[in-house]
């Protein structure tokens, strides 16, 4: 009867050289909820760094992203090996974005009392859904049976362990952010244990376009920043800095896409080593893209007089980011990508980045990444003609 209810397919394997792969409407479904959660934790970094809280929202920033990106790369990595669109499917993934929601409500209560009850309940809902799709593909995939056991065991000891973390109270900040991070390294092992029994079955170009996805709307928090801008300055205070502030964080914007969507391939293959120095690596380059966003919704704030910190410190929060933004594009891409002297322009121009804003502020920043683009698009060109 329930089979009836909810037809379902057994849950084989995909193809991993299946031609014209491309993100499905639901996976588009899935990125749409998790950006709401990106923008809830830019948003606490934002009010952070404009009360001048830097160590704590910075803390809190990282926790909170680090929640949203995991669960978010555990489904893609998850539906790009075992997407069969059946109705059980179907419903565990939107059962995981229900639990998105959840933790994007529970990140503003997070970054105001350090209460994470919320935004857990809300993590661990994503990740029970994860174990029952983990139970499927182990159930229905024999080859691959013990590594999704792995994952669904691995996943299920470690969401013990956030309980306990959550019930136990600890007794100081210390204490909270040492077992948290305890906890961090606890799920960044799971996939690595898991995939020593057989790797799991996903599809190369697939994710190069899911991560690809995900860092667009990532560095929309940019635009948003950009918009708010110019909408302060459409009001009754109008002041031409706001102006540049909206260019400059347009034209960073662009430069940052276009650095990171290059002619060259982002996963050079479909080696264990390199998936996860790729797929781990990413956290930098999608932490900066919003920390570029938060940083000019700070300097938003000190141009109309709603800030605690000075103009110069407001423009580090764009650069800083900026500046990591590009090492992560290096460790990811570049530094297997190109070859001899070029395979370091990105490292060079992040430390640029780091020395512009008290010599030329803002608008030196934006000129920097264009030239950022351009040089290394001139010694990825070369490098082709060679």
């Amino acid at each position: 009867m329930l089979s009836k209810l909810i037809p379902s397919r057994p849950m084989h394997p995909r193809d991993t050289s299946e031609v014209h792969r491309a993100a499905t409407p639901l996976e588009l479904l899935f990125d749409l909820v998790s950006v709401i959660a990106i923008a809830a934790a830019a948003a606490g970094l934002h009010h952070a760094i404009a009360e001048a809280h830097f160590g704590d929202g910075l803390l809190h920033f990282v926790a909170a992203f680090f929640m949203v990106w995991w669960a978010w790369m555990n489904y893609s990595w998850f539906a790009s090996a075992y997407d069969n669109d059946d109705a059980p499917f179907r419903l565990l993934t939107l059962t995981i974005m229900a639990g998105a929601l959840a933790l994007a409500a529970g990140i503003s209560h997070f970054f105001a009392n350090n209460d994470l009850r919320l935004a857990l309940a809300g993590f661990l809902v994503m990740r029970v859904a994860m174990i029952a799709l983990w139970l499927r593909a182990a159930w229905h995939h024999s080859a691959g049976r013990m590594t999704a056991l792995w994952y669904a065991g691995g996943i299920a000891l470690v969401q013990l362990y956030w309980i306990v973390i959550v019930t136990a109270h600890p007794s100081s900040e210390l204490w909270f952010w040492g077992l948290f991070g305890l906890g961090v390294l606890f799920e960044l092992s799971v996939p690595a244990l898991a995939e020593k029994q057989g790797a799991t079955p996903w599809h190369r170009h697939h994710m190069i376009e899911r991560y690809g996805l995900l860092n667009i709307i990532v560095l929309g928090e940019t635009l948003l920043a950009g918009s708010m801008a110019l909408s302060k300055a459409a009001g009754d205070h109008f002041d031409i800095a706001l102006i540049e502030v909206a260019v400059a964080a347009l034209v960073i914007l662009f430069s940052l896409w276009w650095l990171y969507f290059s002619s060259e391939d982002h996963l050079q293959s479909q080696s264990s080593r390199m998936a996860f120095i790729w797929g781990y690596g990413h956290v930098l380059i999608f932490m900066a893209g919003a920390g570029v966003g938060a940083g000019f919704a700070a300097i938003v704030d000190v141009v109309t007089h709603h800030a605690h910190i000075s103009l110069l410190v407001a423009q580090y929060s764009v650069a800083i980011p900026a500046a990591m933004y590009l090492l992560g594009l290096w460790f990811v891409r570049d530094r297997f990508a190109l070859d001899g002297v070029r395979r370091h322009v990105l490292p060079v121009f992040a430390l640029l980045m780091l020395a512009v804003p008290p010599l030329l502020g803002l608008s030196g920043l934006a000129a920097l990444s264009v030239l950022a683009v351009v040089v290394r698009s001139y010694c990825a060109n070369r490098q082709t003609t060679a």
